[in-house]
């Protein structure tokens, strides 16, 4: 895991080993300072010579310029290496997501991707840049004081010694157990980032529900609950500082007990015992550093873990080598079987969502399914562009198995428009365009009369230009759909599946897109789910689908007369006026 994620430093190696070097030459020059203070002290004040002083204390000024110099390259070499590796290991993280298939998102949260590549990088760039310098300098600052204090009483240095001993075991036992509720923090850092994602997409139907009181009730019992962990934890820290302080003035009054001893009988000089005074400040503050490296070191290997575990994490769906443009858009389901294993990912867990599929559809064929909700009709339409792999049989599309194909090459030829469109903030172009980088805006056009967008783009004052809010905001839920719909043809796909993709539209619009589609698009096969009879009546063959399984296959005249299902469907929905979910039984 370590060894992964040092790689990312990538181009900042040279930063990355600089910061030490430059660290350790600005402790070397700063630990000689108090030794330099008693030269003044000894041989300039008790010796009653300003030479002395002068001359020593231009030394120490000279060191102390030279020590600030390196501590500032140390520092801006430290913010470029750990900056730089944050940026790589995002994109590196962000680059890895997008490979995952549907499977491998649904095993972790959003909400806990997006702390991934927030909090846990940010724990892990503070980290690195600590261990880049405090990491360094406080254990140089240690060893180089602790022998400049053995160079100058040895006897006094075992005060430092056992000083050393009772604030190791003390910050030990803080530490310790720190570990566990860090652990604990950033599982709760996941909830909390789940209610406020979904509390922001949903804050339409909060509002419509008066749910706000509830939702803000929620976000504070999540909220709480890291408020208690956050409590826990920094009460823990908080102890850092008072045993620190113990330890340090004790160190001071023992030192300055048996040092004053020492300067009246003549075996220590009084600026000898001044330097002992820096040097026991100097050792014990690089033990709380090192006590600070411990607290981040714990909470960026809580981070470290759950990123590795989203870099260990291989696409369940990997592209075949078949990258040639496929032969036409026939689609053929052999004895297909799916089901979902109970941790989100395709595996034997599960009960089946779709079971014994046997589906021939010639190329430029219009086929519609239809069903009631959970029947497995999106499921089977996810299986064609390899958004999910069929647990059992085989998915082909122009008589190639999916599983040989070319990720991008399949995605290129099977365009699927879902119910729950997704745009994104810009302008309507840029949407478009999506669908086909190179459009021109006449390609554009044509896709959107085509999609029954034109009407409405039209009305707007900046025409193609007029900016769309993030998700699509102000906009309808019918002109997102027609827009998305548009975005797809853009494409040429060879196989083209509606999921339900006119369910916002009026049912005279929803025709008009049929009769475009035919017209447009007459090579392309076209796969219309859909719960409402009309929108799936014109196709070539109708599909209905029940528990996962397709009951029958046939034209919408003569499923009339021999599919009892189908023609419960279409009384509730021509004779009652009603729309189809779960017919009477």
């Amino acid at each position: 895991m370590l060894k992964r994620l040092l790689s990312q430093v990538g181009q900042w190696k040279w930063a990355t080993v600089a910061t030490p070097v430059f660290t350790a030459l600005e402790v070397m020059m700063g630990v000689l300072i108090p030794y330099v203070t008693s030269w003044i002290i000894d041989r300039g004040i008790m010796a009653h010579d300003l030479a002395a002083v002068w001359r020593y204390g231009a030394l120490m000024l000279a060191m102390a310029l030279v020590s600030l110099t390196f501590g500032v390259l140390a520092g801006r070499f430290s913010a470029l290496a750990s900056t730089g590796f944050a940026a790589n290991l995002r994109k590196t993280l962000f680059r890895h997501i997008q490979r995952f298939s549907f499977a491998n998102i649904d095993k972790f949260s959003t909400a806990g991707l997006v702390t991934r590549l927030t909090t846990d990088v940010s724990n892990l760039q503070n980290a690195f840049q600590m261990l880049l310098r405090v990491s360094v300098r406080a254990p140089l600052n240690l060893i180089f004081s602790m022998l400049m204090c053995l160079f100058i009483s040895g006897r006094l240095s075992i005060i430092f010694v056992v000083a050393l001993i009772v604030l190791g075991f003390a910050l030990y036992a803080i530490i310790s157990r720190s570990v566990k509720l860090f652990n604990k923090v950033f599982e709760q850092y996941d909830e909390l980032n789940t209610v406020v994602r979904e509390n922001v997409a949903a804050i339409r139907v909060v509002k419509a529900f008066v749910r706000e009181d509830f939702e803000s009730g929620k976000f504070a019992r999540a909220a709480g609950k890291l408020y208690n962990l956050f409590v826990k934890t920094e009460s823990l820290q908080a102890l850092n500082h008072p045993v620190m302080m113990i330890v340090v003035y004790s160190c001071i009054i023992a030192l300055s007990w048996f040092g004053a001893r020492l300067v009246v009988a003549g075996d220590l000089t009084t600026g000898q015992l001044t330097s002992l005074f820096a040097y026991v400040m100097t050792i014990l503050s690089a033990l709380m550093m090192l006590s600070m490296i411990f607290v981040m070191l714990t909470m960026s290997a809580a981070s470290a873990r759950r990123i590795a575990q989203v870099l260990d994490e291989q696409p369940s769906i990997v592209g075949g080598d078949d990258s040639s443009d496929a032969r036409d858009g026939s689609v053929d389901f052999d004895n297909v079987s799916f089901r979902y294993s109970t941790d989100g990912a395709e595996g034997s867990e599960g009960d089946y969502a779709i079971s014994n599929i046997n589906l021939h559809i010639a190329a430029g064929e219009t086929i519609g399914i239809i069903g009631g909700t959970g029947c497995g009709k999106s499921t089977l339409a996810a299986l064609i562009s390899r958004l999910y792999d069929a647990t059992e049989g085989t998915v082909k599309v122009g008589g190639v198995d999916v599983r040989q194909r070319d990720l991008t090459a399949l995605r290129n030829h099977v365009v699927t428009v879902l119910q729950k469109n997704v745009l994104f903030s810009g302008s309507i172009i840029d949407n478009l365009r999506w669908g086909n980088p190179d459009a021109t805006l006449d390609q554009c056009r044509q896709a959107c009369e085509t999609a029954q967008a034109m009407e409405f783009i039209a009305t707007m004052p900046d025409g193609f230009d007029t900016h769309i809010e993030q998700g699509g905001a102000n906009l309808s839920g019918g002109q997102r759909q027609r827009l998305c719909i548009a975005r797809a043809l853009l494409k040429r796909p060879k196989v083209l599946i509606l999921d339900d993709a006119t369910s916002a539209c009026d049912t005279a619009t929803d025709a008009a897109i049929g009769r475009g589609l035919a017209t447009t698009l007459p090579g392309t096969t076209k796969i219309i789910i859909a719960p409402r009879i009309h929108s799936v009546a014109a196709a070539n063959r109708i599909a209905v689908m029940k528990s996962g399984k397709i009951i029958a296959f046939d034209t919408h005249e003569r499923l009339l007369q021999s599919c009892d299902l189908y023609r419960e469907i279409y009384t509730l929905q021509t004779q009652d006026n009603g729309d189809f979910d779960q017919p009477n039984k």
